[in-house]
């Protein structure tokens, strides 16, 4: 598996990844992001999360202003047979993907993003 490396200038997207039951699991933080904001595609191995910035700052003289509102952006090379179904969900200011371990990962996959009202990584 390759390095995991952010993108998009300042906005670095920490993720969380493992296995479970077959299919590996991705969370990001995504705060004051709405689900209909996000895309998630998988082609091939490489899984993108993006989500528009939705920025609810006004023009101010801040003192001090240090953290913002997306754009979000990260690229992830996945270990190898993880290209099957992809679900997400949109909960709690995260982002959670779900990729089965089935699938040859040669077609591009867009997915829908879910918000969800319990816990993002409580059903996964």
């Amino acid at each position: 598996m390759s390095e995991l490396e952010p993108s998009v200038g300042d906005c670095h997207v920490p993720v969380n990844m493992w296995e479970t039951g077959g299919s590996l699991v991705v969370v990001a933080p995504m705060p004051g992001v709405m689900a209909e904001d996000v895309q998630v595609a998988l082609e091939g191995g490489t899984l993108t999360l993006r989500a528009a910035e939705r920025s609810r700052a006004q023009k101010r003289d801040y003192h001090l202003h240090e953290w913002g509102y997306g754009p979000y952006e990260r690229t992830l090379e996945l270990p190898e047979g993880f290209r099957g179904s992809v679900a997400a969900t949109l909960g709690n200011g995260q982002l959670a993907v779900r990729v089965g371990k089935s699938g040859t990962g040669e077609d591009q996959q867009s997915q829908t993003v879910v918000p969800s009202t319990a816990g993002t990584t409580d059903n996964l």
